[in-house]
């Protein structure tokens, strides 16, 4: 309650906001750009913990956001874990990708549970045992499968997110994710072999 996408997103349950960037500021403050699938202008400027809208375009906003209007949540700060972007909300509920020690995703958690904020763990993975997590494993293997990287495609973004079950935005974000490790891990090989 009170924090602004929260709020925003569950007075149009149906919608999902998408959190492109943010930027902490002093006092509490912040900004943010997001993305939502409907118009939410009007909820943003009746929010009384946003400061100021801008709209980027037809379903992009940029916000300004006051000292009680909301941030990370304490937990988050407090543990010092940094959740990947984009991020998504629904229905007042978050999806974060969180990278961090052992050490760091026990203290978030106990953190949570002192605050009493719900929340629902969906996978864990020890860093670097893998190149990617079960999910991005499994994206990997319907897209291969369906002919996604084949050039050219065999499927599309749209026909790969239904067959999976996920928004296209939320598909496009783990394909970026995918594509970044994959190469992260084999630029060197890569280079080695490219002349």
């Amino acid at each position: 309650e009170g924090h602004w996408s929260g709020d925003v997103s569950r007075l149009r349950p149906d919608t999902k906001l998408r959190i492109e960037e943010t930027m902490p500021l002093a006092k509490g403050r912040g900004t943010a750009i997001f993305s939502s699938d409907l118009d939410v202008e009007k909820d943003l400027h009746n929010h009384p913990g946003i400061e100021e809208v801008e709209r980027l375009s037809a379903t992009r906003y940029l916000v300004k956001i006051g000292a009680k209007g909301g941030g990370f949540i304490r937990p988050i700060l407090d543990a010092a874990v940094i959740p990947d972007s984009p991020f998504e909300i629904r229905d007042g509920w978050v999806d974060w990708q969180i990278e961090c020690s052992n050490k760091s995703r026990q203290l978030l958690i106990r953190l949570l549970r002192q605050d009493q904020i719900p929340f629902r763990i969906v996978s864990t993975r020890l860093s670097g045992n893998y190149l990617l997590t079960p999910r991005q494993r499994h994206v990997f293997e319907v897209g291969m499968k369906e002919g996604f990287w084949d050039v050219p495609r065999r499927t599309t973004l749209t026909d790969l997110s239904k067959q999976l079950g996920v928004s296209k935005s939320t598909l496009s974000a783990q394909i970026q994710r995918i594509n970044s490790r994959v190469m992260h891990t084999f630029s060197e090989e890569i280079r080695k072999r490219s002349n």
